[in-house]
């Protein structure tokens, strides 16, 4: 052989697999060391999906729309509550009230593409192609998640009153001037869409991978009208606005009159300035110009199903002192007067109950404190221990894993409660995924569903240029045939 090439097989053959004597030689020094890659990428992104994976899949939907009609009352005749009938003769013929009911498909869809040489540099890595598409379907149903909860069609925001001001309080540093003030209302899509450093998310036009474009809107109302107050040195300024049906947060614009910058974002309906404003390069209230909370390509999620009075249960906490707000209250006997309510209201006027209640993380924590804390609470607690454990050790800490409602038939319910990661501070929502026994003879099994013309499908798209395209896409709507089993509460205070 080659000398030369002996060599250099024996080379290459070292730095693949280099023993400890050629490491020490090839060191950092010189940088010929080996890279210690492991195969394949971590994906450290959260997918977490519950409603989206809890509520029912149904195929089989045809036209550009699912239809049915809806029994919504049933009344006897003579009295509604008596049925009594002289002997020999008949009664009077019974009445009801139908309605049609309809909710169109939409489309939801998510791309991507990789480039040939991704491909051919990843064999031994990972399948870029494969992962490509399996982050792609992932983010899909991260997306479709947030339509379920907040996808919103059908209700408009429009523009919040005029926010009221005062001043008063000491101690504050926020500058002497008289401020202007303006309010923008959130959807739960406008709240997550926006922020304060990137602004609230007003419209945006997308640009598919087609070529062709189509416009998005954010999820927030028109701003409001003005408002001015005055303000010495020391004093805090304090805003609040009549909550918007509809909205789970505010956006709140604040500065000289003329120019009012992005201050903050709340999930309850007041905030409060004491310190110096930031202004500066933060979104200014001219960007807003219209009302762009609704969207002609979305559904109805079951937030915007229970705001657009269609007979669930809602209730929007006062106001309180501005900046405060109202909080969630103890009942004193180990539960949540606010939920309480809800149950109670629900089962008097439908006779359902929550099978789920969703809250976020701020609320979990809210509804622990209060049902512990409350006076002479204890006995009125259970822990639960799983048999195979044993003999439980001590641990810090606890939760309140399960709400029981005594207002359901058979005598009483155990509701979960469920952390949800999108649900926003400030709103719970409850909901049941199926009807009670006394409506199962209705036809009527479930609350909602998804309806599905064409379930999750994937495209490859023909090559155009030196990359594969692919997509994920499904046509489907979120049919709600009970609305009245849906409960929300919002506008509720931290603390």
């Amino acid at each position: 052989m080659n000398p030369t090439m002996q060599t250099l097989d024996l080379l290459k053959a070292a730095l693949g697999s280099p023993s400890a004597e050629l490491a020490k030689t090839i060191s950092t020094a010189t940088g010929l060391v080996p890279f210690d890659l492991q195969a394949p990428a971590k994906n450290l992104y959260p997918v977490n999906t519950p409603i989206r994976n809890r509520l029912p899949r149904v195929g089989g939907g045809q036209g550009t729309a699912t239809n049915w009609k809806q029994i919504t009352s049933i009344a006897g005749s003579g009295y509604d509550a008596m049925a009594w009938v002289p002997e020999g003769q008949r009664t009077a013929r019974m009445s009801y009230s139908a309605v049609n009911k309809s909710a169109s498909y939409v489309t939801l869809g998510e791309e991507d593409n990789v480039t040939f040489e991704a491909i051919s540099a990843g064999q031994g890595f990972e399948d870029v192609r494969s992962t490509g598409t399996m982050r792609v379907l992932q983010k899909m149903m991260l997306k479709e998640e947030n339509a379920l909860i907040f996808g919103n069609n059908s209700l408009a925001l429009g523009t919040p009153g005029t926010p009221t001001l005062s001043a008063g309080g000491s101690g504050g540093t926020l500058g002497a001037a008289t401020y202007s003030v303006m309010v923008v209302a959130l959807t739960g899509e406008g709240f997550r869409n926006s922020s304060l450093s990137g602004g609230v998310a007003t419209s945006q036009t997308v640009t598919g991978a087609d070529g062709a474009t189509y416009t998005l809107k954010g999820g927030s109302s028109n701003k409001s009208a003005a408002a001015t107050q005055a303000i010495t040195l020391g004093q805090v300024l304090s805003c609040s606005v009549a909550a918007v049906t509809g909205a789970v947060g505010y956006a709140w614009y604040v500065g000289t009159a003329g120019n009012e910058k992005l201050e903050r974002i709340t999930t309850i309906n007041s905030a409060t300035f004491n310190a110096p404003l930031v202004g500066g390069t933060r979104q200014a209230a001219t960007v807003i110009t219209a009302d762009n909370s609704q969207n002609t390509l979305a559904f109805d999620g079951l937030m915007t199903h229970a705001f657009s009075g269609t007979g669930a249960y809602v209730r929007t906490l006062a106001t309180g002192t501005a900046g405060t707000g109202t909080v969630l209250t103890s009942s004193g006997r180990g539960t949540i007067n606010e939920i309480d309510d809800m149950l109670q209201a629900m089962w008097d006027t439908n006779q359902v109950s929550p099978d789920v209640i969703y809250v976020s993380s701020q609320e979990l924590k809210n509804i622990t404190n209060k049902a512990l804390a409350g006076p002479g609470t204890s006995p009125l607690l259970q822990v639960f221990t799983p048999p195979e454990q044993g003999y439980p050790g001590l641990m810090a800490g606890g939760v309140i894993g399960f709400y029981f409602n005594p207002f359901a038939m058979n005598g009483g319910i155990r509701i979960p409660i469920m952390l949800h990661p999108s649900l926003p501070a400030g709103t719970i929502l409850a909901w049941a995924d199926n009807l009670p026994a006394q409506y199962q003879s209705n036809n009527v099994p479930r609350c909602a569903e998804v309806k599905v013309r064409r379930d999750y499908y994937q495209l490859d798209f023909p090559i155009r240029t030196r990359a594969q395209e692919f997509g994920v896409y499904a046509e489907e709507v979120l049919a709600v045939y009970a609305p009245f089993a849906i409960g929300v509460i919002t506008n509720i205070a931290n603390g």
